[in-house]
Formats: structure tokens, sequence, C-alpha cells
């Protein structure tokens, strides 16, 4: 790398420790169970498991937060758990994580989302889904909201993490936006597929293709729909700009003004993508709240998710990790 861009580089990377980020979203324990195959079940055409190693990670929302954690930067998370052992087992993972979990409601009417995957020979043979999608009720909502307002003017930028769990109602998803508007905070938003028309005037929103072309309506298969989705949904919803993640085909970013940049993707080896749609949007704020444009912001979190997909189950990255990936890959687009 040249002296100057790893200067600004390094400027951007060692200011995300000043940075405070509030998440709001739907937040899950990722649990897995290791083992091998070595025979088919005789009672049906399935493989036999057997088990050898089980495993938990924070997922979703606490994922973006680990993530933030792990770039050197203050998380404070916004959600709900249920009044349950894996609640309170994500609670603790979170405490030890160091993630600002004060604002982490429970509701003892539905249980805390948990996705068992299990694996075998380093490949995932089936996940299990325990969750409630329905809406939190009226007092959750208004209680999550109050804490927004509460702690939004500490807050160097919001990131809204949507599975689609019922935590971001309509109510609760356009308090966010409007309070983060008024008080300057810029918003980024890894969104659901079923609501990305809801997430209008924020600042960024980072799908992946499938994702961005459910919502607008037409199916990504070459670079005309491409740049017609990303296009279509950039005046739809009058963000900043729209960043859709493309796998193996890398990224691309589409900015308000007509300036559009594709990143070719950076990663050698891909084990495997669980949680790469976090980095992305946590990689992309922070570089957005510690100055950089948004082309630097889109080429990081770029970086970032060569990152992670090249470990086996939810990951985060460093910025140490980042350094070396701009070292070994060049600076590419956006600088």
């Amino acid at each position: 790398m040249g002296s100057s861009f790893k200067s600004e580089l390094r400027k951007i990377t060692d200011g995300f420790r000043d940075q405070t980020v509030l998440v709001v979203g739907d937040l899950m324990l990722d649990r897995y169970l290791w083992g091998g195959v070595s025979r088919i079940s005789p009672e049906a055409p399935v493989p036999v498991v057997e088990l050898s190693g089980e495993t938990t990670r924070l997922g979703g929302a606490a994922n973006v937060a680990g993530n933030i954690v792990s770039l050197g930067a203050r998380a404070r998370l916004l959600g709900v758990v249920g009044d349950d052992e894996p609640g309170r087992h994500l609670l603790s993972e979170l405490g030890k994580t160091g993630i600002l979990s004060d604002c982490v409601l429970v509701d003892p009417e539905r249980p805390t989302s948990v996705k068992t995957r299990i694996i075998a020979h380093s490949q995932q043979v089936v996940r299990t889904d325990l969750e409630s999608r329905g809406d939190l009720n009226d007092l959750l909502q208004t209680n999550l909201t109050d804490r927004v307002k509460q702690h939004l003017p500490d807050a160097d930028v919001v990131i809204i993490s949507d599975y689609g769990k019922g935590v971001l109602t309509n109510d609760v998803l356009n308090s966010v936006i409007r309070e983060a508007r008024t008080s300057g905070v810029p918003v980024c938003v890894d969104p659901k597929e079923t609501r990305l028309l809801s997430y209008v005037n924020v600042s960024v929103i980072t799908p992946n293709q499938h994702e961005a072309g459910f919502a607008y309506g037409k199916r990504i298969v070459d670079e005309a729909t491409l740049k017609e989705v990303g296009w279509g949904l950039s005046k739809k919803l009058g963000c900043d700009g729209v960043l859709i993640t493309r796998g193996e085909k890398g990224m691309s970013l589409f900015e308000r003004g007509n300036e559009y940049t594709h990143f070719p993707t950076v990663a050698r080896e891909v084990f495997d993508v669980t949680g790469a749609g976090d980095t992305v949007v946590t990689a992309f704020a922070l570089a957005l709240a510690a100055g950089a444009t948004l082309k630097q912001a889109a080429s990081i979190s770029n970086h970032a998710a060569g990152i992670v997909i090249r470990e086996l189950g939810t990951a985060t990255a460093t910025t140490d990790a980042l350094i070396d990936s701009f070292d070994e890959n060049g600076q590419g687009s956006g600088w």
C-alpha cells in the first residue's frame, strides 16, 4: 500500500475507538452442534450425525454489536429476549463481550430467538429455528423507543438490524429513524427484504442481491438489472447510499448523485457466509462515523466481509485484520 493511502486507512480505523454505536434490532443466539457422519439412518434417508461438541455465539443484532466491539468501538444494544435460559445466556455473553446491554428488555411472552445449526465435516446439515415473529406488545414498543430517545444524544451512528422477528415494528422503526434524523445521527440498515421499502430517508442500506431484487420486484440477473434495482431503490428511499452485496461477485455501491462503484470480492476462500451481512453494515457504519466517504466505507466493509467468510460459523473482524487484508489485496476502488 502507498504511504498516503495507508495513513488515511489507519486514520479511519483508529477513529473506530472514538465511536459509540446504537444498535436496534432482533437479538439471537446462534447455536452450533458439531459432529461427523458415517452412516445413513435406517429410519429415513437422512444422515446420522454423531455429535462431538457444542458452541454458542451472538447472532442477529447481537452479532452486529459483537462486531462493533471487535473493531474497537462501543456498542449499546437495544432489543428483546425471552425470560428463558437462552435469553439469560445471551445476556451473560453480552456482558462478557463488553457490549452495553442495559437497554435489552425481557418479554416473558416470547422465546429468545435461537438458530441451531448442525455441522458435520465442515458442512451445515440442517438448521432449526426457535422464535416468535409476532410484533412486540405496545408497552415494550414504548419502552424501546423511550430508550432510543434517551441514548441517541450519546450515539455517533445508529445501526438497524432487521431480521423480521417482531422487534422493529412500523412504530419502532419510524420512531428510530425520525429521532435519529432530528438529532443529525446517521442511520445504517441491514434490511429485511419484505419491508425494505420502509427504510425511507436513512443514510445507507446494505441489502444482499436477493433482498434488493425482491423488494424492488425485479430479479437481479445481470449488470443491467443490478443497476435498475440499485438506482430504483436509491430513488424510492431517498438515502445517501445503497450497497448491494453480491456474494462472490463483491459489492456494488449506488450513491446519491448517480455515482456507481463496484468492489470485487477480496475473499479467496469462502467457508461460511453466516453473519457476513452483520459485518458489512458494522464496518460501513463505523467507517462512516469515523469520517470515511461512502466509497471508502464500502471498501472497508468489503474487506471486513472477506475476513469473516473465511471462518466457519458466525465471526467478527478486527482492525488489524482489516489492515492486513488491504496489505494483501491492495487498496481497490474508492480511494
